[in-house]
């Protein structure tokens, strides 16, 4: 593989969508790093690596920042975490299929924080729409899409 070739990191620990993104990894040529708190058993595959990180706040999105390069695709749900990749010059694709962009991760962090305030007030109830099939469909869209055209970047 050319070292110029982008990386798929997958921000693991939550990720309802960790067969399908090893699948869109397999069939388009490129190496996919889960990185975890634990919990995720090594692979045999050269094109999958496995990152245990230590427990702790932001440990897995500390790594990933770290070790991701500009080209690379984040997957997250996480939107700090998202910010800070965009910033390195990545890739960033939520688990349902919705890219994060220059464009709109501003608004993504400013609905974060609001929802965090209405929650903290009691406004709102603290918790996320549920995943459904429509979800894990868009992402597998979205990320081969995604994928195919990192490669094809980084290959210019």
């Amino acid at each position: 593989m050319p070292s110029s070739s982008p990386k798929i990191l997958v921000d693991a620990d939550a990720c309802p969508v960790k067969e399908e993104a090893r699948r869109v990894a397999e069939r388009v040529g490129l190496v996919i790093v889960f990185v975890s708190n634990g919990g995720i058993r090594p692979s045999r595959d050269p094109m999958v690596l496995v990152v245990i990180v230590p427990s702790g706040a932001d440990a897995a999105d500390d790594w990933i920042v770290e070790h991701a390069a500009p080209g690379d695709i984040v997957l997250t749900a996480d939107i700090p975490l998202a910010s800070r990749a965009i910033d390195k010059g990545c890739h960033v694709l939520g688990f349902t299929g919705r890219p994060f962009t220059p464009a709109s991760i501003g608004m993504a962090l400013a609905m974060r924080g609001l929802k965090q305030h209405l929650r903290e007030t009691g406004a709102i109830a603290g918790h996320n729409p549920g995943f459904r099939p429509a979800d894990r469909s868009a992402f597998l869209g979205a990320l081969d899409t995604l994928a195919r055209k990192a490669k094809s970047l980084a290959g210019k």
